[in-house]
């Protein structure tokens, strides 16, 4: 039977993609006592890597939102894996740390972590707020726009 954030991902439509596999030499997350550490997650779908460039040199802020959303869904597949399957075992989304890859005069990194933030607090109601930091990077890997990383608290 399906838990309770699986209802809510169904009822939002979001179907979680399969957790990616590290692509240099480190864990996609680590579980610590309570706490899971997830990895920087990049703006990959269905193996594509989506939103290459920076913001503020032709790219928008909703594009950086949609890119920063992506990562946040690479997130939660990785939180499920952490959790083997079951997301009803996130107690809260303790903080999402954001790097954005932009200009130097480009000064809207938190509304594009905003698309993170927004889809954590959708998926997982009040248990989805959380402390964050958005910053700005003049290059991330891969040449994205947006990287994201996490640290949940689970029973």
């Amino acid at each position: 039977m399906a838990g309770v954030i699986d209802q809510r991902l169904a009822e939002l439509g979001i179907e979680l993609p399969r957790a990616a596999a590290p692509a240099a030499n480190y864990v996609p997350f680590v579980v610590s006592g309570k706490h899971v550490f997830v990895a920087g997650q990049i703006p990959v779908e269905s193996g594509n890597i989506m939103y290459r460039g920076r913001l503020g040199d032709g790219m928008t802020v909703d594009d950086g939102y949609q890119a920063a959303r992506l990562c946040a869904l690479n997130i939660i597949a990785q939180v499920r894996e952490a959790c083997g399957g079951n997301l009803d075992r996130v107690v809260r989304c303790v903080k999402l740390g954001g790097f954005v890859t932009s200009t130097p005069d480009f000064t809207d990194q938190p509304k594009v972590l905003n698309g993170a933030s927004d889809l954590m607090i959708e998926v997982f109601d009040e248990k989805g707020r959380h402390a964050r930091f958005a910053v700005g990077a003049p290059a991330l890997p891969l040449g994205v726009a947006v990287e994201v990383d996490a640290v949940f608290e689970i029973a």
